[in-house]
């Protein structure tokens, strides 16, 4: 191979590593074993599930899932089909505050009596509300099932999941920008009232200067022309 082509090859290549690394989703995810209380009908059960968050971006939020490698609580009686119905909070940390909701379908086989139940994966959407980097850790599990309400809570203090670096939306969060235009002409607002449109006859007398400046132009240049054609006849 000539010195020619394989320093284009090495150009190429230079460049497809730097393109991977600018496109490269800024996110770091690992699952995290989470040590579940959980207070059941019957009493009090205990289970460790390692957990696993993830988030697809889709527009100005994200797509987040949430999965149970590992049974947690269980049920002295079998459930049927459909009997059960899981809803758990993932709470955010870092440049973002709050929780988001996340939920399930209910099973679709009969989970067995005095047996792990078996979580599928619960699903919700989240909307950044700041900027910069957001950890997202499982917080509360509930469990509904045959009219009883299960609720699980972590007591190992787990690490967060997934870490993400986002981008709220505009204005959101602070007490200018859309609060501030909201409040134009008002009697609450400390500032004076913005301008209105000027439609009164100062406008209408500009606008007519301005039609009758180019009629002047209009009438010179059609003189111009006059002239211009007498001569050459």
């Amino acid at each position: 191979m000539s010195y020619r082509k394989r320093t284009a090859l090495a150009l190429a290549t230079a460049v497809a590593g730097s393109v991977v690394l600018i496109t490269a989703p800024a996110a770091q995810a690992s699952v995290v074993d989470v040590n579940y209380n959980c207070k059941t009908p019957i009493g009090a059960k205990s289970a460790v599930s390692p957990i696993d968050i993830k988030a697809v971006k889709s527009g100005s939020s994200y797509n987040v899932t949430m999965s149970f490698q590992k049974g947690v609580s269980s049920s002295p009686v079998a459930l049927g089909a459909g009997a059960m119905n899981p809803s758990a909070l993932i709470n955010l940390g870092g440049a973002d505050k709050g929780t988001i909701a996340v939920k399930g379908p209910a099973n679709t086989a009969e989970i067995p009596a005095n047996s792990p139940i078996k979580i599928s994966d619960l699903s919700g959407t989240y909307v950044p509300k700041a900027n910069g980097k957001v950890t997202l850790t499982a917080g509360v599990l509930t469990i509904k099932a045959l009219g009883t309400v299960t609720t699980c809570t972590a007591s190992n203090s787990p690490g967060p999941s997934l870490e993400l670096d986002v981008t709220g939306a505009a204005g959101s969060g602070g007490s200018g920008g859309s609060s501030g235009s909201g409040s134009s002409g008002g009697s609450t607002g400390g500032g004076a009232p913005a301008a209105l449109p000027k439609t009164g006859p100062l406008d209408s007398a500009v606008a007519l200067g301005t039609l009758g400046g180019t009629v002047v132009l209009v009438g010179a240049a059609g003189v111009l022309w006059l002239t211009r054609r007498n001569q050459r006849a």
